[in-house]
């Protein structure tokens, strides 16, 4: 089981139990001060009955639950600033036998101060019981607003993945005046598998080929992924033409994670606009724009756009809006032509968690003299040019250490990567 700022994950009936869920939902408890919680969940099979002991634990609290039913992440937080707290089940990408549980607290995501009182026993005082009704959610009409008319019709063939986009991703679209096809909107006749990052997406591929463009999602709804002209863009074209078109509605400061494409920063200082950086992690994201007041900004590695102005968390759906609005105009293949001349490979080594610490240092030791920069926010990560950086970091859900590298040369990020696996793996060996 993996517990995380991210949320808590597991594979449901082995590491993450009906028990699990009453004891972190009724820790969680404690931190909601309003004693009001909205609660959703995605499409896995398990959703249900975590719901339903989700709802129990909080309600013997005294919290009153407003319950979306089956619902995108993007939607539960976006609805739970009404309310002042939120829990999705949802496990995001992770297989379909894996679930989890996903806190909210005033709009955003936990914070790492917040995590431990999750995680450690709450005595219950409350003597009332919480009430329960299914509400409907005003997330399509708040994110038309922001979106606008989009005018050119652009045909777009839309992979649900069998997740909980399905009522929200295609309607908003239609809704915008796009013409939409959906592929896989079940989830057990969907053709892929959870992850639209990781996945070869081949039946969209050939579904759009004759339509502008194509979006998938994964099974909650936060992450984006782009095929155009029969090509799978990357995760950080997603968070490009997600930050490129907020430059177009006048959003001027920045934060991307660490790990984000140089290509993105670079865009964004040339049309005017600041960056800072922050740890990987779609809630480190959140944090430092919080204590910054940041505009906008994201994780390249998770296709992760986020808006603050409309939601705390990354943002597929609106994002999918935001970028059907460019398609036809010049601006859009302008983003293509620049993000698409740097190369990102992200790769994993199987490191166990134990070793995590033990090995990043070791690793930190070996290559803290090797760049021109060496920046040590998140991991390690080497600035070998302008162009060009590699960043090793523990995972924060999986028993493995990522190494990610970009450049603007394939064969260059290759022996990036090449090379610094083996560094990781030598030290992997060491320390065991």
């Amino acid at each position: 089981m993996k517990k995380t700022i991210s949320g808590i994950r597991g594979i449901f009936g082995d590491d993450f139990t009906l028990r699990e869920v009453l004891e972190f939902c009724n820790n969680f408890s404690s931190l909601i001060t309003t004693k009001k919680c909205v609660i959703g969940k995605d499409t896995r099979p398990s959703g249900i009955m975590v719901k339903e002991c989700a709802s129990a634990s909080l309600r013997q609290n005294g919290v009153d639950l407003f319950d979306l039913g089956t619902a995108p992440t993007p939607v539960v937080f976006h609805e739970s600033r009404k309310y002042g707290s939120g829990i999705v089940i949802t496990s995001s990408h992770n297989p379909i036998e894996w679930n989890g549980l996903k806190f909210i607290i005033d709009g955003r995501g936990i914070n790492e101060s917040e995590l431990p009182k999750i995680l450690e026993n709450y005595k219950n005082k409350e003597t009332s019981f919480g009430s329960e009704e299914k509400i409907e959610s005003s997330y399509l009409e708040d994110a038309k607003k922001i979106i606008g008319t989009i005018e050119n019709t652009p045909k777009i063939t839309v992979d649900i993945g069998g997740g909980a986009a399905k009522e929200f991703a295609p309607s908003l679209l239609e809704q915008l005046g796009c013409e939409v096809q959906v592929i896989n909107p079940d989830l057990f006749d969907c053709s892929r598998g959870p992850d639209p990052t990781s996945d070869n997406l081949t039946d969209l591929v050939l579904a759009s080929a004759k339509k502008d463009i194509g979006f998938a999602f994964d099974l909650d709804g936060d992450r984006l992924v782009v095929v155009k002209d029969g090509v799978k863009q990357t995760p950080d074209i997603t968070l490009g033409l997600g930050v490129a078109k907020s430059l177009d509605l006048g959003y001027k400061n920045y934060v991307l994670s660490i790990d984000t494409s140089v290509s993105i920063e670079k865009f964004i200082l040339e049309n005017g606009g600041t960056v800072q950086r922050s740890k990987v992690g779609e809630a480190n994201v959140i944090d430092l724009m919080i204590k910054t007041n940041a505009q906008a900004g994201g994780e390249g590695s998770s296709a992760g756009f986020i808006l603050p102005e409309f939601n705390f968390c990354r943002e597929g759906i609106l994002t999918s809006g935001l970028i059907a609005s460019m398609f036809g105009s010049s601006q859009f293949n302008d983003v293509l032509s620049f993000m698409g001349n740097y190369i990102q490979i992200r790769e994993k080594t199987n490191v166990d968690s134990s070793y995590h610490d033990k090995v990043i240092e070791k690793v930190t030791s070996k290559l803290n003299t090797k760049y021109s920069e060496v920046i040590t926010l998140d991991g390690i990560k080497g600035i070998i040019d302008e162009d060009s950086w590699v960043l090793i970091r523990k995972s924060n859900t999986e028993d493995i250490i990522r190494i990610s590298a970009e450049s603007n040369d394939l064969e260059k990020c290759q022996s990036i990567v090449k090379g610094t696996t083996k560094v990781v793996n030598q030290c992997y060996e060491e320390v065991r």
